[in-house]
C-alpha cells in the first residue's frame, strides 16, 4: 500500500496504478475510520480495479465555533485498517500541501449549500465542494464513492460534477448502522452514554415513517411533526431541523406528498450534531 503525503507523490502513484488502464476508486474520508467507511471501501474494491483513499481533516469545511481541533483522529489505526483491506494508495496530505497561503478560488453549488446543513453551517458545502474538486483533480478517479447518510453532500457533489463537466462517476452507498439503528459517524464518540443511548430515536423515527406513510395519507407538515414528535422525546435531543424534501432536487415539499421524499433531520447531543435521513414513498 502506498501511502503519499504529497501530491507530487500521488499524482505519481496514480499514473503508475492506472498505467495498463485500470480503473481507479476513490473514496475520500476524513479519518478515524470505521465500518461505514469500509463499506465504501468495499463497494470500492468491487467496482474498480485499483482503490485509492484519501485522509484529510478538511479545515475549510468548519466553521469557527465548530469542533476541527477536537475531530477524532487516530492515523495509525486508519493505516492498518486500510491495509487490512487491499487499499492500493492512501493520499494522506497536511492542510499546508492542499492549500496554499494566498489561495482564493473556491467552488460553490449556490442553491444546494444554502440551504438545510448549509443554512446551520454556513460555508461548510463551499469546503466540501472545493476539497472534493481538488481531490479529482489530484487523484483523476474513474469513480468517487459516498454515503448516503450525509445525502445533501451527496447531492452537492452530484451536482458539482454535473455543472463542471468533470469526469468522474459519482456513486451513493447505503447507509451503514450501529445494532441499534445509530448511522455511523466519526462523531459518536463524542457522544455521553445517555446521549448515545438516546440517539438511535433518530433511526426509529425514520423506520416510522419509511413504514407509515405508504398505509396513510401525509401532507409533508404532518410528517415533519409527527417526526419532530419522536424525537423530541429521546434524552437530550435538541432539534435543529426535521426537513421534507423532494429526494431528486431537495426542493421543499408542502402539501400532500404524492412522489419520494427524503427526510433530512439535524439533531444535536450536547455539543454533537447527528445527521440521518431516509428516502420515503407514499
Amino acid at each position: 500500500m502506498d501511502i503519499c503525503p504529497t501530491k507530487i507523490q500521488a499524482r505519481a502513484t496514480v499514473a503508475r496504478l492506472k498505467q495498463d488502464g485500470a480503473s481507479l476508486g476513490l473514496v475520500p474520508t476524513m479519518g478515524y475510520l470505521h465500518d461505514g467507511h469500509l463499506t465504501l471501501i468495499r463497494a470500492a474494491k468491487a467496482a474498480c480495479d485499483k482503490v485509492a483513499v484519501s485522509i484529510f481533516v478538511n479545515p475549510t469545511q468548519f466553521g469557527p465555533n465548530e469542533d476541527l481541533a477536537t475531530y477524532p483522529r487516530d492515523t495509525d489505526r486508519d493505516l492498518a485498517l486500510l491495509k487490512a483491506e487491499g487499499v492500493d494508495m492512501v493520499f494522506l496530505p497536511d492542510p499546508a500541501e492542499m492549500y496554499t497561503e494566498d489561495a482564493q478560488t473556491i467552488v460553490e453549488t449556490t442553491d444546494l449549500s444554502g440551504i438545510l446543513i448549509g443554512a446551520l453551517r454556513p460555508g461548510h458545502f463551499r469546503g466540501v465542494a472545493t476539497v472534493v474538486t481538488k481531490l479529482f483533480n489530484i487523484l483523476q478517479p474513474d469513480r468517487a464513492f459516498f454515503g448516503r447518510k450525509d445525502y445533501q453532500q451527496l447531492q452537492v457533489i452530484r451536482t458539482m460534477v454535473r455543472d463542471l463537466d468533470i469526469p468522474v462517476e459519482i456513486v451513493g452507498v447505503p447507509t451503514v448502522r450501529e445494532d441499534d439503528g445509530l448511522a455511523m459517524s466519526s462523531r459518536n464518540v463524542r457522544l455521553t452514554p445517555e446521549h448515545r443511548a438516546a440517539a438511535p430515536a433518530l433511526n426509529a423515527a425514520l423506520d416510522w415513517a419509511e413504514q407509515d406513510l405508504p398505509l396513510n395519507p401525509h401532507t409533508a407538515e404532518e410528517l415533519a411533526a409527527d417526526i419532530t414528535a419522536r424525537i423530541s422525546d429521546a434524552d437530550g435531543a435538541d432539534i435543529q431541523s426535521v426537513d421534507i424534501r423532494d429526494a431528486e432536487t431537495l426542493a421543499l415539499l408542502t402539501g400532500p406528498i404524492t412522489a419520494p421524499a427524503v427526510i433530512l433531520l439535524a439533531v444535536r447531543f450536547g455539543a454533537v450534531l447527528l445527521i440521518d435521513q431516509r428516502v420515503v414513498a407514499p
